[in-house]
């Protein structure tokens, strides 16, 4: 079988074939192998990072600001450029540093397919392979040109055109991370790859993304704690787009020996 480069140059010339419903199928009958297992996971860390994060803040800051609503309501606007680094240095970090833990919910997808046992310890496979570092690359190159071309155009009070455009780069870059950790791309070449692959069946692809949407809106009626159920439904989605792509093979331990983290 020719490996993922090759596949992908065959793609960058000749285009591939995505059915909308097959797609569609392939992803909920995975999503009800992994959605309540899942959805438990994402409470109980949820619960547990949210609580982590509010005693910090209030160390640093006290209780009673950060029981103020507006405390969180940050206006760049009042932010000096020192602040402003910060506030998208931050940001930037957290969702790379977290990356590897919701691609972690990729390698529970992939294990539930195979009919492979997978425990709370696999959503963190990630941190401990060769995958963790074009992973977090990946992610800080991706959300660092979302963040600061978001920020600019929210200082220009283009709120609208900014988010527009970050959504357009999350929608181009989501198979970044399975080409990281399943087809074993680096981090660089793994962003224009997807790019390619997105760029090749744009309306299918975006209609799936769509229905991921609406999935997560439902979710959003269940008091909200039911987004946490129907999240998992996104990673199902994105790991049969994979699959649909191409043909997911178990990593040769062989081939890891000599490999380099970078």
């Amino acid at each position: 079988m020719k490996s993922i480069p090759d596949q992908i140059k065959d793609i960058k010339n000749h285009g591939y074939a995505l059915d909308f419903s097959n797609v569609l199928n392939y992803a909920f009958e995975n999503y009800k192998k992994i959605a309540l297992y899942a959805g438990l996971i994402l409470l109980v860390f949820s619960a547990f990072f949210g609580f982590i994060g509010c005693s910090i803040l209030a160390a640093i800051f006290g209780v009673e600001k950060i029981s103020n609503p507006n405390f969180f309501n940050i206006q760049l606007q009042h932010l000096s450029q020192v602040q402003l680094v910060y506030y998208i240095l931050g940001t930037v970090f957290i969702s790379a540093i977290f990356s590897p833990f919701t691609a972690g919910f990729l390698k529970m997808a992939d294990c539930a397919q195979k009919d492979e046992e997978f425990k709370v310890a696999t959503i963190f496979t990630y941190y401990k392979t060769h995958h963790f570092f074009p992973i977090f690359f990946a992610t800080f190159i991706i959300s660092l040109i979302s963040s600061v071309l978001s920020t600019f155009l929210e200082l220009q009070k283009l709120n609208n055109l900014g988010l527009v455009i970050s959504l357009l780069i999350t929608f181009f870059t989501f198979l970044t991370i399975p080409l990281i950790v399943f087809g074993n791309l680096k981090a660089l070449n793994a962003i224009k790859s997807s790019f390619i692959l997105i760029a090749r069946q744009p309306l299918v692809l975006l209609a799936l993304m769509i229905t991921i949407i609406a999935a997560l809106i439902v979710g959003l009626f269940g008091f909200c704690i039911g987004i946490l159920f129907t999240l998992p439904f996104s990673y199902s989605m994105t790991y049969a787009i994979y699959s649909a792509i191409f043909k997911i093979d178990k990593e040769d331990p062989i081939d890891t020996i000599g490999k380099s983290d970078f």
